[in-house]
C-alpha cells in the first residue's frame, strides 16, 4: 500500500502540495489523517476481501486531495491526467468535510476501480450502475472495518459529511440501500430523498438532469443489493459483495457502442456468477432480490 495526500489549501488546483507520505506520522490536521486513514482501509478492504492491489490491481499509489476550493459540497474521482482523489470542505450547509464519512472515501476510489474494469459510461442505467456499485463497496469498505454484519450494519451512506440538524432525529444520510427514498426527509435545502427503490418508480430523466438519473435510479440496484445480503445473512462482503466484485469485473458488463449495460444486464450478470460461485441457492437469493426491485 502507497498513500499521498495533498493539501490544495483552499484552491481547485490539484494536485495541491504534498503533505503525507506513507509511513509518515500525522501533521496534526484531523483531515489529513481522514483520508489517510480511509485510503488505507479502502484499500485493505480490496486486498484481503478481493484479493485486489489498489484500485488498479497493480499497486498504484492512492492520492488524495483535500482542502480543495472554497467550502466545496463535493468529492469525486479525478481520472486526468493523474488518477487521484479529491475532497471539498463542506459548506457547512448541506455537507461537512468530505472526508469525514469511510463510505463515502470508500465510493469515490471505487469509482476508481470501476473506471479500470468496466468503465462504464456515465448517464442512464450504465452511470446508475457505476454509482451503486461505488455505493455498495463503500458500504462494504465501512462494515469490513467495523466488522459488522447484515443486521449490525446501518446501510447509510454518508451520515457523518451530512450536515445534520440540531434535534436529535431526523438523521440525513446522503442515500440509504435499505430505504431508497428515505435517506433525507424535510431537508432545508434538499427538500426529500428521490431515490426510487423499484423500477415502479424510475425516473426517466434528460441527459443534463443528473445525467439521466445516475445518482437518484442508482437506488433500485442498491436496494437489490441490499436484499440479496439481507437474505444471505453475515457478513454481506462474504457473498453479496463477492457476487457484485466478480459481476464488476465480468466480461458480461463490459460496454460496447451497441449495447450498452444496463439494470437487466447487471442483474443477469449477478445471477450467473452467484451460481457459479455459490450454487443453486445463492443464484435463487440474488434473482429474488432483482425480482423484488421489478427489474426482472
Amino acid at each position: 500500500m502507497v498513500r499521498q495526500v495533498f493539501d490544495c489549501e483552499n484552491r481547485e488546483i490539484v494536485p495541491g502540495r504534498l503533505v503525507r507520505s506513507e509511513g509518515e506520522d500525522s501533521k496534526g490536521d484531523p483531515v489529513v489523517d481522514q483520508v489517510y486513514d480511509g485510503a488505507g482501509d479502502t484499500w485493505t478492504y480490496y486486498k484481503e476481501v478481493h484479493r485486489r492491489n489498489s484500485i488498479n490491481d497493480g499497486g498504484m499509489i492512492i492520492k488524495s486531495n483535500i482542502h480543495y476550493g472554497n467550502r466545496v459540497d463535493n468529492a469525486f474521482w479525478f481520472p486526468n491526467p493523474v488518477k487521484q482523489m479529491v475532497y471539498g470542505d463542506g459548506s457547512g450547509t448541506i455537507f461537512t468535510n468530505l472526508t469525514g464519512s469511510l463510505d463515502v472515501i470508500g465510493h469515490e476510489l471505487t469509482h476508481g476501480v470501476i473506471e479500470h474494469e468496466g468503465n462504464w459510461v456515465y448517464e442512464f442505467q450504465s452511470g446508475a450502475l457505476n454509482e451503486s456499485f461505488a455505493d455498495v463497496f463503500g458500504s462494504l469498505v465501512k462494515q469490513y472495518k467495523l466488522k459488522q454484519d447484515v443486521n449490525t450494519a446501518d446501510w447509510l451512506i454518508g451520515v457523518e459529511v451530512m450536515a445534520q440538524p440540531n434535534e436529535e432525529k431526523p438523521i440525513y444520510a446522503l442515500r440509504s440501500l435499505k430505504e431508497p427514498g428515505k435517506a433525507y426527509q424535510n431537508h432545508p435545502v434538499l427538500g426529500d430523498d428521490p431515490q426510487p427503490a423499484t423500477m415502479d418508480n424510475y425516473k426517466d430523466l434528460p441527459i443534463w438532469e443528473d445525467n439521466g438519473g445516475v445518482h437518484i435510479n442508482s437506488g433500485i440496484p442498491n436496494h437489490a443489493f441490499y436484499l440479496a445480503a439481507i437474505n444471505f445473512g453475515g457478513y454481506a462482503w462474504q457473498k453479496a459483495g463477492e457476487i457484485w466484485y466478480r459481476a464488476m469485473r465480468s466480461s458480461q458488463l463490459r460496454p460496447t457502442s451497441s449495447t450498452p449495460i444496463n439494470f437487466i444486464k447487471a442483474a443477469e450478470a449477478t445471477i450467473q456468477i452467484a451460481r457459479e460461485l455459490f450454487g443453486s441457492d445463492a443464484e435463487r437469493i440474488v434473482g429474488k432480490a432483482w425480482s423484488e426491485v421489478q427489474v426482472i
